[in-house]
C-alpha cells in the first residue's frame, strides 16, 4: 500500500549520465576521374586505408568518410569515375553538417574543380579547420591548352555567329603555334599565336558563317608542341545549332516596374527569343509579328491591344497586380474574373508537381518572396490547370496564382500577382546564379508562345549534349482524355549512325513524366524513336553526344588554391607523397581537437521506474499465497 502511495504521489528525481563526446575527423575524398588521369589513384586508396588502419586517430576523432564529385555521398568504394568535381560543394555540405560539432575537415583532392562556386569564398566563413592533402603532381610542365571556349548555342540561318578561345600556355620559352577551327574535317579559320614567359594567354576570336539549318559540329585545334606531356586539352568540340526564326514577344505594359526589365533579362536569357517593350499607345498591326503578347497589369488603355489581339488570334500571357483594372479585365475578356476589392494582400505560390503541360522543376517556391496582389481569388469560365496556388499567412488555399488554359485553341496563361522579379533576384541570392527561375519562365514561355496542337506523346530533349553533361530523355503520353496515363509501356529505342548500333530502353514512369537515363552513350550522333508499345504512337529525332572530358584537362595539383584555403581556416597543407605519419601526428597533437566530457540530466518520474511496479506485483503475489497458505482466503 506504501508503494501505490507513492505511485499516487509520483515524485520526481533527477538523473544525470556523464558521457565523453569525441571531435569528428571528415574525410573527403576526391572522387573524380581527374585523380586517376594524374596517376594518384592508388596513392589515394593507400592513403585512406592507412587513416582506417590507424588506432591512434580512431581513439582521439570518430571518423565519418565521404566521397564527392559533382555529389558528395557516404564513402562505400571510391571509383574514381566522377565526371565533374565540386569542392566548393562538399565543404559546404560538411560544414552544416557540422555546425555544431568540433570536426576539423581532412581533404584529399588535386583541387581542381570543374563545377561550382571557387571553394576558395566557399570557406572564407568556415569555422572548422581544413587540411587539404594534395593529390597530384607539383612539377611544372611545358603545356598549351583550350581553357575555355565561348560560343552561342544557337544561331540565325546566313548570319555570321562568334566563336571565342581561350589559349594559355605553360612555359619559360618563346614558342609560336597555330588555333584553327574545323568542321567534318575543313578548316574554317586558322590563326597564329605567339607565346613567352611573360605572355602566357591568348584570346582568339573567329566569325563563321551559318550556311546550314541543323546541329553543326566544330572542333577547335591548338597545335601541340613535341614535349607536352598532355595533348587532350589542346582541342575541345562545340556544336551549334542553326535555326532559321527567332521567337519574338511583346511586353504590353502603360506604367514603369522592375518586372519589366526581370521578365524581359530572363526571357532572353535564351538567344531564340526576342523580347520588345511597348506602351498600349505604341501598339499597331505590328503586334501580328510576334508570337506571344505579354499584357502587364492591364486598365482600360489596352481596349485597342485586346481587339488587335483578338484579329490576330495571338496568344496572350496576363499579368496582374495592385494597378490591374478588374472591372476593364471582366468586361474585355471572359474567361476568367474577380470581384473588384482595393484590399492588397502578400500571397506565395506552391507548386502542383501533377501540371502535365510541361516538365518543371521541383522549385521550393515557399522560399522565394511573396507576390502582391489584390485581395480575392481568380474565377475560371474555361478548363484550366494550375501551376502555383495560392499559400496566404502560411496557408495553402486553392486560388491560382499562375496557371494556363486555352482560348478557342489559343494558349494563354494568368499571373495574380507582381513584384516577380523579386522571385528572380532570389534565384541568384540561393543558387549563384538566375538559371533556375530563368528555366522556369522559360518554359512557360515556350508552351504559351507555341501554336502547335496538343499531342498524345511529347518528347523533351536537346540537340547536342557535352560528354560530361547528364543525358536524359523525357516524354509524356496521354490517353485520349488528355490525362497522364502512367500505366503505358514507353520504349526508347536508340541508333548510333556511326556504329549502326541499336539499343532499346525502358522508359521509367515518374511524376507526370516518363524518363530514361543515358548517361552510359559513348560521343557520337544519334537517332531515337519514343514508342508506346500497343499503340500507333511513336516519336523521333535526334541528337549529338560530343566528345569532352573536363577531368583529362589537368596536369598538376591545384596547389596555390588548396594551400590558400588552409591558411584561411587555419589547418594546413600537406602532400599525399609525404609520411603519413607527420600527418597523423599533426592531427593527434593539435591542441583544438579535444574530448568533451558532456553531462546528460534526466527528470525521471518514479511511476517510470519499472523496478517499482516488479516489487508491487511480488508484494501481491507473495501476500495471496501466504493468505492461501494460512487458509485466510
Amino acid at each position: 500500500m506504501f508503494a501505490l502511495f507513492l505511485l499516487i504521489i509520483n515524485p520526481k528525481f533527477k538523473q544525470r549520465s556523464y558521457y565523453t563526446e569525441k571531435p569528428v575527423l571528415t574525410v573527403a575524398i576526391d572522387n573524380s576521374s581527374s585523380v586517376q588521369a594524374l596517376g594518384y589513384n592508388q596513392k589515394v586508396k593507400n592513403f585512406v586505408q592507412q587513416l582506417q588502419n590507424s588506432k591512434e586517430l580512431q581513439e582521439k576523432f570518430d571518423i565519418d568518410t565521404y566521397i564527392f564529385d559533382k555529389e558528395v555521398q557516404k564513402h562505400d568504394s571510391i571509383t574514381f569515375l566522377g565526371t565533374q568535381t565540386n569542392i566548393g560543394k562538399a565543404l559546404k555540405d560538411i560544414r552544416n553538417l557540422y555546425k555544431n560539432a568540433i570536426a576539423p575537415t581532412l581533404l584529399i583532392t588535386d583541387g581542381n574543380q570543374t563545377y561550382g562556386n571557387d571553394y576558395q569564398y566557399i570557406t572564407s566563413d568556415s569555422k572548422q579547420p581544413i587540411f587539404p592533402v594534395i593529390v597530384g603532381d607539383t612539377i611544372t610542365y611545358v603545356d598549351l591548352k583550350i581553357s575555355q571556349l565561348n560560343a552561342n548555342k544557337y544561331a540565325y540561318l546566313k548570319n555570321k555567329f562568334p566563336v571565342e578561345i581561350i589559349v594559355n600556355y605553360t612555359g619559360n620559352q618563346p614558342i609560336t603555334t597555330n588555333v584553327s577551327l574545323t568542321a567534318n574535317g575543313k578548316r574554317l579559320a586558322n590563326k597564329q599565336v605567339h607565346f613567352s614567359a611573360t605572355n602566357t594567354s591568348e584570346v582568339i576570336n573567329f566569325n563563321i558563317s551559318a550556311s546550314q539549318i541543323g546541329v553543326q559540329t566544330f572542333q577547335a585545334i591548338v597545335q601541340p608542341l613535341e614535349e607536352e606531356k598532355n595533348k587532350q586539352n589542346n582541342s575541345r568540340y562545340f556544336a551549334v545549332e542553326v535555326i532559321d526564326q527567332k521567337v519574338k514577344i511583346a511586353i504590353v505594359s502603360d506604367i514603369i516596374h522592375p518586372d519589366l526589365g526581370a521578365l524581359k533579362k530572363s526571357i532572353e536569357s535564351n538567344e531564340l527569343r526576342q523580347v520588345d517593350i511597348l506602351k498600349t499607345s505604341e501598339v499597331s498591326d505590328q503586334l501580328n509579328d510576334y508570337q506571344l503578347i505579354i499584357l502587364y497589369q492591364p486598365t482600360s488603355s489596352f481596349r485597342s491591344v485586346y481587339e488587335r489581339i483578338q484579329r490576330f488570334e495571338k496568344n496572350i500571357f496576363t499579368i496582374t497586380g495592385t494597378k490591374t483594372d478588374w472591372n476593364f479585365l471582366n468586361q474585355i475578356q471572359s474567361n476568367f474574373k474577380k470581384r473588384k476589392i482595393s484590399e492588397t494582400e502578400e500571397v506565395q505560390g506552391q507548386l502542383h508537381t501533377n501540371y502535365t503541360n510541361f516538365l518543371i522543376d521541383t522549385i521550393d517556391f515557399s522560399e522565394y518572396p511573396p507576390l502582391e496582389n489584390t485581395f480575392g481569388n481568380v474565377e475560371f469560365n474555361v478548363a484550366h490547370e494550375i501551376i502555383l496556388s495560392q499559400v496566404i499567412s502560411g496557408v495553402s488555399t486553392e486560388g491560382s496564382l499562375l496557371s494556363t488554359y486555352t482560348d478557342n485553341g489559343k494558349k494563354a496563361a494568368i499571373l495574380s500577382g507582381e513584384n516577380i522579379w523579386k522571385w528572380r533576384a532570389q534565384s541568384f541570392l540561393s543558387q549563384g546564379d538566375f538559371e533556375e527561375f530563368d528555366t522556369f519562365l522559360g518554359k512557360l514561355i515556350q508552351y504559351v508562345a507555341s501554336n502547335k496542337k496538343r499531342e498524345r506523346l511529347t518528347v523533351n530533349y536537346e540537340s547536342f549534349y557535352y560528354g560530361n553533361q547528364a543525358i536524359q530523355l523525357t516524354a509524356q503520353y496521354f490517353n485520349p482524355s488528355y490525362e497522364f496515363d502512367e500505366n503505358a509501356n514507353v520504349t526508347a529505342i536508340i541508333k548510333n549512325t556511326d556504329t549502326e548500333l541499336i539499343t532499346t530502353y525502358p522508359m521509367l514512369p515518374g511524376t507526370g513524366f516518363y524518363t530514361v537515363d543515358l548517361n552510359s552513350l559513348p560521343p557520337g550522333a544519334y537517332t531515337f524513336t519514343i514508342r508506346v508499345e500497343g499503340k500507333n504512337i511513336s516519336k523521333s529525332g535526334k541528337f549529338e553526344i560530343l566528345a569532352f572530358d573536363i577531368e583529362q584537362q589537368f596536369l598538376n595539383a591545384d596547389t596555390k588554391r588548396l594551400q590558400a584555403i588552409a591558411e584561411k581556416t587555419e589547418g594546413k597543407a600537406f602532400y599525399i607523397d609525404s609520411n603519413f605519419e607527420s600527418i597523423r601526428t599533426a592531427l593527434i597533437t593539435d591542441q583544438r581537437f579535444k574530448s568533451i566530457e558532456k553531462s546528460n540530466e534526466k527528470v525521471v518520474s518514479l511511476i517510470d521506474w519499472k523496478y517499482l511496479l516488479a516489487f508491487i506485483a511480488l508484494l501481491l503475489a507473495l501476500e495471496w499465497f501466504l493468505r492461501k497458505y494460512y487458509g485466510l482466503i
